[in-house]
């Protein structure tokens, strides 16, 4: 053992580094147990750092699957240009059985954020929940009050590497709007200023630090109410509005090559449109609009198909709502005016389909302090290996509930229990 040790560490540090920015988050934790100098090593601001440059750089489109109770994580690489694989095959992550309180959910850098999640049997027990579906570990946030106009985002300040949960009262309650930042000593939602009242009418989106969100000011005594593009900022934590057309609140907010932009889209006959505005200048609050047109040999339609977001390179996403054989996934290119498919592999079942692109490996949440697998004893069952074919078909839900508390050697799985001892012993 203590010779293998030396010879481990006596491998130059900047290869160490070099193999393992290009190796999975899983993988990187695993390592990090092989001794105390790779996991000072791997532990070092300047790995984490390339690492999440390099995850950037090899994006994935992540699937989560619904079934009644059931939950499933999946993920896929993301094709990076129109000549890449006309299929590829998507990587189980976790599955849980849990009732969600809110359907509702959001996913920042890596995380996947449930603002209600049921954590015991009891149906009125909810709280948020953060998830990091590439580990499997879970972190339950102090619980908060919440009616069904109030809503609460992810986000992510990439200066500091922090993520923080915003939380907007509703405007019809006396509720202070309030902020938490995740991995701090002492989680605490802290209570937050909002210049303006308003209803928030779209989920988010976070671009480079900044959450945005479409919303109406709130006033009683006017028929009609303007509508705004809220801007907060997650490192200062400050509040910011853009105006915006009336027309632009049926838009889908993206991130357009690093901008804010908006999309719509309809069928008109065998006539497929979609419009696109993107925000060229927030201080002036100037747009531009694009209108692109699929012919009739189009096979996308709003009752089947939904969009997921925009690639780095500009390609619009589509997706399936249900799951079938086979599963596509769609890119549209609109400067080539190109529609491509691409099948997605072991994606099986009538499930519902959430979609999220862009989706990340990050370090900087990686870690035990942070990310707890508390749940499992407290009401969510968890399981991180795919099932066998043959076990699918003869095995409850009761037993797949009892089988996510062992791994590999049937080791035990306690709350104290080490978050990389977990991921050692996983397959």
């Amino acid at each position: 053992m203590m010779n293998r040790e030396k010879v481990l560490d006596s491998i130059p540090i900047d290869l160490i580094t070099e193999i393992h920015s290009r190796l999975p988050a899983k993988s990187v934790a695993r390592f990090r147990c092989v001794s105390k100098l790779w996991c000072s090593m791997l532990r070092r601001p300047y790995f984490i750092d390339l690492f999440l440059t390099r995850s950037w750089a090899r994006p994935r489109i992540l699937f989560i699957l619904q079934r009644g109770d059931e939950w499933s994580f999946f993920s896929s690489p993301q094709p990076q240009n129109p000549y890449d694989n006309s299929f590829v095959v998507a990587d189980f992550h976790m599955k849980f059985f849990q009732h969600p309180g809110s359907a509702s959910l959001a996913v920042t850098s890596g995380l996947v954020y449930f603002p209600s999640l049921q954590i015991s049997k009891k149906i009125e027990d909810e709280a948020p929940v953060v998830c990091n579906p590439r580990t499997g570990q879970y972190m339950i946030l102090p619980k908060l009050l919440r009616d069904k106009w109030s809503y609460s985002f992810l986000g992510y300040d990439p200066i500091d590497n922090q993520h923080k949960v915003l939380f907007m009262a509703s405007p019809y309650s006396t509720d202070d709007h309030k902020i938490l930042t995740l991995g701090t000593r002492n989680m605490c939602w802290r209570k937050l200023e909002c210049s303006l009242t308003h209803d928030i009418w779209s989920r988010e989106i976070c671009i480079n630090g900044v959450l945005y969100y479409l919303a109406s000011p709130f006033d009683e005594k006017a028929e009609t109410s303007p509508y705004v593009i809220v801007c907060f900022d997650v490192r200062s934590e400050k509040f910011k509005f853009i105006d915006i057309e009336r027309f632009y609140i049926w838009s889908m907010l993206i991130n357009y090559k690093g901008k804010l932009g908006g999309i719509s889209w309809e069928n008109v006959g065998n006539i497929l449109e979609l419009r696109i505005w993107i925000l060229e200048d927030v201080n002036k609050h100037e747009w531009s609009k694009y209108v692109y047109t699929l012919g009739e040999d189009a096979v996308l339609n709003r009752l089947d198909h939904f969009i997921v977001g925009v690639t780095p390179n500009g390609e619009i996403v589509f997706s399936m709502r249900k799951t079938s054989k086979p599963f596509y996934v769609y890119y549209f290119n609109p400067e080539m005016n190109t529609l491509r498919k691409v099948k997605i592999q072991a994606l099986d079942g009538d499930t519902s389909v959430y979609a999220f692109v862009n989706f990340v490996e990050d370090l900087n949440v990686n870690d035990s302090k942070q990310l707890k697998s508390s749940l499992a004893n407290r009401g969510l069952n968890i399981i991180r290996r795919r099932p066998q074919p043959q076990q699918r078909r003869h095995t409850s839900s009761r037993d797949l509930s009892n089988s996510a508390s062992s791994v590999k050697n049937k080791q035990p799985t306690t709350l104290s229990q080490n978050k990389y001892d977990l991921l050692a012993n996983l397959e």
